[in-house]
């Protein structure tokens, strides 16, 4: 925990213990930076500045999304920045603030253990270091506030530029036909309008935050003008995230269009060789029926002659004057009735 004086002169770090008689100090800005909400800070949250429990209790847990309370004698809000993870994940790194009358107390909320723990202070610091510098000499808590949250929104800026650049590159591999293996080009392009979707959402729902608080009466002119000011920063961060998205979208179905044409070449090229396979098939089964028919045609008379060749004494036809013009008789007779029978059919 770090309590800060922040005044003409710069920043002074001061002690906890000195905190409680800052915060009666009239004149001074007190600046509060908890990275930890442990059971200290939960004591001095309680019972140094009396915040109520439940504001107390969202410092501790997790928060999914950004909120707004207005007390009496103070303003607590919840944010979120993004911080980039494995394989298209988003993290989100959220940042609680107590804004009152003399003092600003930041609490960064518990992260993930993946994410690396200096991201959650990254804007604290950034303007601790213009404070240092003399870069920026705020008057109010709203002031210093505002220099935050304007940190936390270049932020957000960031990490869509970082996310943008990626969709041009899926884009340029889109319309230049080097896509790669279609399933994990798929997932990248589903991966960057994750990261799309997530920053966007956190632009819109801060924006909804400070969209609230313009309609607080307790907050001074002063305070309000800043908050009108940061409330169209995340609007217009939202815009710039809506149509980063549609561009996506538009490469996607860009994308999409494209397997569907290649999947109906390839089914017409499935159907032009079924076809010439069917083609092939039925030719072949026609000459099939046709070798069948003249086998059968030939085969009476094979039969007729098969019988009559057999060595056999006592075959009756065999005395007979008129057995040989018979047997020759039935067999062109059979023959020609098997051709009138498959010529009909069509086999012939």
């Amino acid at each position: 925990m770090d309590v800060r004086l922040v005044g003409d002169e710069g920043v002074e770090e001061r002690p906890v213990e000195e905190l409680k008689a800052l915060l009666d100090h009239e004149d001074g800005l007190v600046w509060v930076d908890i990275s930890s909400c442990d059971s200290e800070a939960v004591r001095v949250l309680s019972e140094v500045f009396g915040f109520h429990p439940m504001a107390v209790r969202d410092c501790v847990e997790r928060n999914r999304v950004p909120k707004v309370h207005a007390y009496v004698d103070h303003v607590f809000v919840v944010l979120h920045a993004p911080e980039r993870g494995k394989r298209g994940h988003v993290h989100f790194i959220e940042l609680d603030q107590f804004i009152g009358r003399n003092y600003l107390v930041t609490v960064h909320g518990p992260i993930n253990p993946a994410v690396e723990p200096g991201s959650a202070l990254r804007e604290t610091q950034a303007v601790l270091a213009r404070l240092e510098a003399g870069r920026l000499h705020p008057a109010t808590p709203f002031e210093l506030s505002y220099a935050i949250v304007s940190a936390l929104i270049r932020n957000q800026e960031s990490y869509l530029e970082t996310v943008t650049s990626d969709v041009w590159r899926l884009e340029q591999r889109v319309t230049g036909g080097q896509v790669g293996e279609p399933e994990e080009f798929l997932n990248e392009l589903f991966r960057a309008r994750h990261g799309l979707l997530a920053v966007r959402t956190m632009g819109a729902l801060s924006g909804a935050i400070y969209g609230r608080m313009t309609n607080l009466t307790r907050i001074s002119p002063a305070g309000q003008r800043l908050v009108v000011d940061i409330a169209d920063q995340f609007d217009r961060f939202r815009s710039v995230a809506d149509g980063e998205r549609e561009y996506l979208q538009g490469v996607i179905e860009f994308y999409q269009t494209t397997l569907t044409i290649k999947a109906a070449l390839v089914g017409q090229a499935q159907n032009a060789e079924v076809k010439r396979l069917t083609e092939a098939s039925y030719a072949q089964n026609e000459e099939i029926k046709k070798i069948s028919a003249w086998a059968a045609i030939f085969f009476a008379p094979t039969l007729v002659g098969t019988v009559y060749g057999m060595n056999f004494a006592h075959i009756p036809e065999l005395g007979w004057a008129y057995g040989y013009p018979s047997a020759l008789a039935v067999m062109v007779l059979a023959s020609a009735a098997l051709f009138a029978v498959f010529k009909r059919r069509g086999w012939l």
